[in-house]
């Protein structure tokens, strides 16, 4: 496969990936353990549970958000690669988070929307947003893409780390260098979440998949990640739990009470050690993605990291087929990758 072909399975993986887990993860968020098992067997969900209706494969907020996100990132490559205008992302986000929190409100798409993600009606679903994402859209703040990352607490939310920062941050590991991506996560957190730990979360993932769009292994790019996150004050409770999924997983033998030991995934740093720790430890991709929606806690967030991740590994086609089969708006998800895909390519 050229690099170029790679590059796009890549990016739809991730896209992809992070949707199957975000849809296996969405039916039992808010559900224990002993809950899930006692309903579903010992080994918890293993494959999708029907929602409203019977749908299998319902999507979240999680992806909601992230294919907004690459709206926003597709728009600003392209009016920087037409006219040299620099800097407008920031402003671009903020817009597509404005135009998904329209979808939040709306039963359907109305006349005006005719084109973009706002004339798709399977978006128009409000799946248990967070309460920050919500309040910090509201508030339609931009962050400066020039000012530093110094570790304060940002404008919107500041002391809000939850997890609505990192679930919808891979996409810009997907068109930048792991620094840039980094940068441009962790400031487009901030339009809803200003703790430096719910920041920088969403910055480490960014760096993580673009070190593995680059084509390095997952645990190298989790240690590059890490290099990258200490150049920053307050990085500590992030750089923590990064390490803590690092040795966890060196001991093999996964289980679900070591992923709940590495706390509930309902904040940024913690969402993202289970993300980690799932995807390095488990025999294959099926059993990652399982491992992953398998606990107390913020399931669909960690399946949807999880996802991301393993997807922008290995590409679309090292997904479990069925499953990406049958996830809500795979059509229109992939035509958003390879949109992106596209875009990137020309430079």
């Amino acid at each position: 496969m050229g690099a170029t072909a790679m590059y796009r399975s890549r990016v739809r993986g991730c896209l992809l990936g992070g949707a199957v887990g975000d849809a296996l993860g969405y039916a039992i968020e808010f559900t224990s353990l002993d809950r899930i098992r006692a309903t579903h067997g010992r080994h918890g969900v293993t494959g999708y549970v029907p929602g409203a209706h019977g749908t299998l494969g319902l999507i979240s907020d999680d992806t909601q958000m992230t294919l907004f996100t690459v709206e926003a990132l597709i728009t600003a490559h392209a009016r920087e690669r037409e006219k040299g205008i620099g800097g407008a992302w920031s402003v671009l986000l903020r817009e597509a988070y404005e135009r998904w929190l329209e979808t939040q409100s709306k039963p359907a798409p109305g006349d005006s929307a005719t084109s973009g993600l706002l004339a798709e009606p399977w978006l128009y679903s409000r799946r248990a947003p967070g309460n920050a994402c919500l309040s910090g859209v509201a508030q339609s703040y931009a962050p400066d893409p020039w000012l530093p990352l110094d570790g304060k607490p940002g404008r919107v939310n500041p002391d809000s780390k939850g997890c609505g920062t990192v679930m919808r941050s891979a996409p810009f590991g997907l068109v930048n260098t792991a620094d840039g991506a980094f940068e441009m996560a962790a400031r487009g957190a901030q339009i809803t979440h200003g703790h430096p730990t719910g920041y920088y979360a969403a910055g480490a993932l960014a760096a993580i998949v673009a070190h593995l769009v680059a084509g390095d292994s997952l645990e190298g790019s989790v240690l590059r990640a890490l290099r990258l996150l200490e150049r920053h004050p307050a990085h500590e409770e992030t750089s923590a739990a990064l390490r803590q999924a690092l040795d966890l997983a060196a001991e093999g033998s996964p289980t679900a009470e070591k992923v709940e030991s590495l706390g509930a995934g309902w904040v940024a740093e913690e969402a993202l050690a289970i993300g980690v720790y799932s995807a390095l430890v488990a025999r294959d991709v099926k059993a990652a993605l399982l491992l992953a929606v398998n606990h107390s806690g913020d399931s669909d967030s960690t399946g949807s990291i999880c996802g991301n991740l393993l997807g922008a590994r290995y590409g679309d086609h090292g997904l479990p087929h069925s499953w990406v089969q049958q996830v809500e708006g795979r059509a229109a998800i992939a035509a958003l990758a390879d949109d992106l895909a596209a875009e990137c390519v020309q430079g």
